[in-house]
């Protein structure tokens, strides 16, 4: 299987529900940076997993609805704890949209799945990978 990842950051508050936060129950500020990786497992006709330019711009885009957000405000996460695993989710569910779109152009058709990963810390990591709708 190729893969091609690409990297971005942004920034959030939020707290968590549940006595298993500890002191994360307050309102609380993180900083993660993100590894979307893109697999397929033959290259396209130009040799390459996608246009890695088309694959950070949309990273970004979806970044930027979550940046400088409090996500404790945010209607969408409502019933949600918004976990780094959790965020890892929604970070897919919206860039899976962005590829369905047509957002990576014609060479994303040979795209099966995509990783995406939230770097807490140098010490801290959680993903969600899945395969892409066809």
């Amino acid at each position: 299987m190729f893969s091609v990842s690409v990297r971005d950051h942004f920034m959030i508050a939020h707290s968590f529900k549940g006595e298993v936060f500890g002191p994360a129950q307050s309102l609380h500020g993180a900083t993660y940076v993100v590894d979307v990786e893109f697999k397929r497992p033959a290259l396209d006709e130009d040799g390459i997993v996608v246009d890695i330019g088309r694959a950070a711009q949309i990273l970004r885009v979806v970044l930027a609805e979550l940046n400088y957000r409090n996500l404790d405000e945010e209607p969408a996460f409502a019933r949600h704890n918004t976990t780094t695993e959790f965020l890892a989710f929604v970070i897919f569910e919206r860039i899976a949209a962005e590829i369905a779109a047509g957002g990576l152009g014609g060479g994303a058709h040979g795209l099966k799945s995509l990783r995406v990963t939230l770097n807490e810390s140098h010490v801290a990591s959680a993903s969600y990978e899945g395969a892409l709708p066809r």
